[in-house]
């Protein structure tokens, strides 16, 4: 059954433009150092399954795009390179500790910033609207998904 989840990305790392410019549309999600945000990519995540592409951190941030997991998960190279700001020295390519998948690009859309993810009652559930929430892959319910694809898109 296809799932639907919400990924954030800092634009000056990877926008939705650059997702798009990317060969065969498709970057890979490095970077992840959260242990839930891992266990999604690595143990729910399926090829095909949605994504709402979010920037964060940034003057703006909202939902800029729709994606989709193009893959199946592996590690996430970063974690072995000593230069990387992402590397983990207690990893090694024997026992990697994280994981990504790779992320296709299928259109930008008109930014939908939080303040506006907010203004819907059908959309109060969202993880990345509760307080305190930090976590940079989140699941979307097909719910959601419909209303903020469906509607918010098409007003936006």
């Amino acid at each position: 059954m296809m799932q639907y989840w919400l990924m954030k990305s800092e634009p000056d790392e990877v926008s939705i433009d650059d997702a798009l410019a990317a060969p065969a549309q498709t970057v890979a999600w490095t970077g992840v150092r959260n242990y839930q945000a891992r266990n999604f990519m690595r143990d729910a995540m399926r090829a095909g399954d949605g994504v709402l592409f979010y920037h964060s951190s940034c003057a703006e941030p909202g939902i800029a795009g729709l994606a989709e997991v193009a893959g199946t998960p592996y590690p996430d190279p970063t974690q072995f390179d000593s230069a990387s700001k992402y590397y983990d020295p207690k990893a090694s390519p024997q026992q990697p500790r994280w994981m990504l998948v790779d992320v296709r690009a299928l259109k930008k859309t008109p930014l939908i910033p939080l303040a506006a993810l907010r203004a819907h009652e059908e959309l109060a559930d969202m993880q990345i609207l509760q307080r305190g929430s930090r976590l940079s892959i989140t699941p979307v319910t097909p719910a959601q998904w419909r209303f903020i694809t469906g509607r918010l898109m098409k007003q936006a």
